[in-house]
């Protein structure tokens, strides 16, 4: 009788069955190790090698799944094992969960309070790193018209003028609307240049009848809206 020797391929497709059927059962826990989890995202972007070198790896040079998936395309592409597949995979990952909160929090039918249009805000913002400015437009009712970017920066800045909120609010034929931009890694406080560029845009939008309601600052993990902080509200009156 012959023995039959089970090949790598064979060894890899087992193990990640297992996982597999595992992850289906029971999720990833606040105790699951860092380089399992990446470990097995990789599974689908390396379909027939093992990637646990490769997860180890990654976690060594980013130290974190945030980390990982924060890392630009070039950066990942050091890390022996990642070619541009895997990385385009890894680089997927946060704008498909931001399309999903975003689709989450959808609430453009129906008048939105500032909580609303915070907690919109924060999923069109999440998980970027680099300066936006956006500006999101409602009819005479409150409904949402539009969620607009009018302008990206780098990671410390971005510039748009009240010119480019002006086209922008008689576009959408808007009667109100609120404006955010984002301080990524960076704290929710209103730096001097926001609160003159917010004194300005108010000024402007007054001219052509449109009321501007509030600009809120975003990072990472929270937010400010100037109109109802007691060091900037007077701008909005």
């Amino acid at each position: 009788m012959g023995v039959r020797h089970m090949g790598k391929e064979g060894t890899h497709s087992g193990h990640r069955k297992r996982v597999r059927m595992e992850f289906f059962e029971n999720g990833f826990s606040p105790n699951t190790p860092t380089h399992k989890i990446v470990e097995m995202m990789l599974y689908y972007a390396v379909p027939r090698k093992d990637t646990n070198n490769t997860a180890h790896a990654l976690v060594e040079r980013f130290g974190t799944i945030s980390g990982i998936l924060d890392a630009s395309k070039d950066e990942l592409m050091k890390v022996p094992g990642v070619g541009e597949c895997t990385a385009a995979f890894l680089k997927m990952i946060i704008p498909i969960a931001r399309i999903y909160l975003a689709e989450k929090s959808d609430d453009s039918e129906k008048r939105m309070g500032r909580d609303d249009v915070c907690r919109f805000l924060m999923s069109r913002y999440f998980g970027l790193t680099d300066e936006v400015f956006s500006m999101v437009t409602f009819n005479g009712k409150g409904n949402m018209i539009s969620y607009d970017i009018l302008a990206r920066g780098n990671a410390n800045e971005v510039h748009v003028s009240a010119r480019d909120i002006i086209e922008n609010a008689l576009k959408r034929k808007a009667a109100c609307t609120v404006i955010a931009h984002n301080h990524p890694g960076g704290v929710a406080i209103p730096s001097e240049e926001d609160i003159f560029v917010t004194d300005d845009i108010k000024a402007a939008l007054d001219h052509i009848g449109v009321k501007l309601l509030d600009h809120v600052i975003i990072t990472d993990d929270d937010y400010v809206c100037m109109a109802i902080s007691k060091d900037y509200k007077s701008i909005f009156e």
